[in-house]
């Protein structure tokens, strides 16, 4: 029998030989039982805050304000940069609000993101988060609008690519704004867990809104991350992440055959400013095996 004090030792042991600073939380989502790591402390969610603007737009569909089938034309040359999605499209596409959010969960797409913060309305996020008891959950910015700050702070035209920032010295990471929780998207990895929660209970929204939401979530075909801490083919992953320079997040939700239901957020950050470390990928997935193994002994 593995005791919390020895997780939590265990996992800060791998932390330091990968180099990141972790705040984790896991929960049980139809028990009481949950562990953490400075759960309560306030973190940068990067594409984490993706989440709640799906579940925005979900709940808006619920309520009639949109319709999901509505098909809009996206045009090439969206300003928000990314690396891949709509922003690397050379042609007009048309598709629909729920196609959107395939593409803003399923790949993290900032272009199709801009779109339905568009749509829904920063202020109607914000409601919703208060409603639902998350105060230290924030969407003040878009992805446009996140990416703008980095390049004002570091007087470049950035555009989502870290590796020109890899020679950047930590320290001036540490200052950027979209890097400072009291100046960005932000939550805490307890809230992180409790959101996951309510909406798998169905609890977040009307019932068809917290499924689309799901559906969304277990779409995500990134496995480098939390679904590379569990092997079993019958073990469902459904998860979002979240990249930024020198950070490495992913929250998602854990359901196994016998029908226990795992709610884990990661949020990691690095100690140095290299882009590219496959093993700051694959500690969430270890520590999301380890905690969820904790929760089910």
């Amino acid at each position: 029998m593995v005791t919390e004090s020895e997780l939590v030792e265990t996992i800060n042991a791998r932390a330091a030989e990968v180099g990141v600073r972790v705040r984790m939380h896991a929960a049980d989502v139809d028990g009481s039982r949950q562990v953490g790591i400075h759960a309560s402390e306030a973190v940068v969610t990067a594409s984490v805050f993706k989440v709640p603007v799906a579940l925005e737009l979900a709940r808006q569909a619920a309520a009639g304000h949109v319709a999901l089938a509505e098909r809009i034309e996206v045009a090439p040359g969206h300003p928000t940069a990314s690396p891949y999605g709509l922003a690397t499209f050379r042609h007009a596409v048309t598709m629909s609000w729920y196609d959107l959010a395939l593409l803003m969960i399923g790949i993290s797409d900032n272009v199709a993101t801009d779109l339905v913060v568009g749509k829904v309305g920063k202020d109607a996020i914000a409601e919703s988060l208060r409603r639902l008891g998350l105060p230290r959950t924030a969407v003040p910015h878009d992805c446009g609008e996140l990416l703008r700050t980095i390049g004002e702070d570091l007087g470049v035209d950035y555009q989502d690519d870290e590796r020109v920032l890899a020679a950047l010295p930590p320290e001036r990471l540490d200052a950027l704004r979209a890097l400072t929780p009291e100046a960005t998207c932000r939550t805490t990895a307890e809230e992180s867990t409790r959101l996951l929660g309510m909406i798998w209970r169905d609890e977040a929204a009307p019932a068809a809104a917290c499924a689309d939401v799901r559906r969304w979530l277990e779409l995500q075909l990134w496995p480098h991350r939390l679904r590379s801490g569990f092997a079993d083919d019958d073990v469902r992953i459904s998860g979002k992440t979240g990249t930024l320079p020198s950070l490495r997040n992913e929250i998602g939700v854990v359901e196994y055959p016998d029908g226990g239901r795992y709610a884990i957020s990661v949020f990691t950050r690095a100690v140095d400013s290299r882009s590219r470390v496959p093993e700051r990928d694959a500690f969430i997935g270890f520590v999301a095996a380890r905690a969820v193994a904790w929760l089910r002994q």
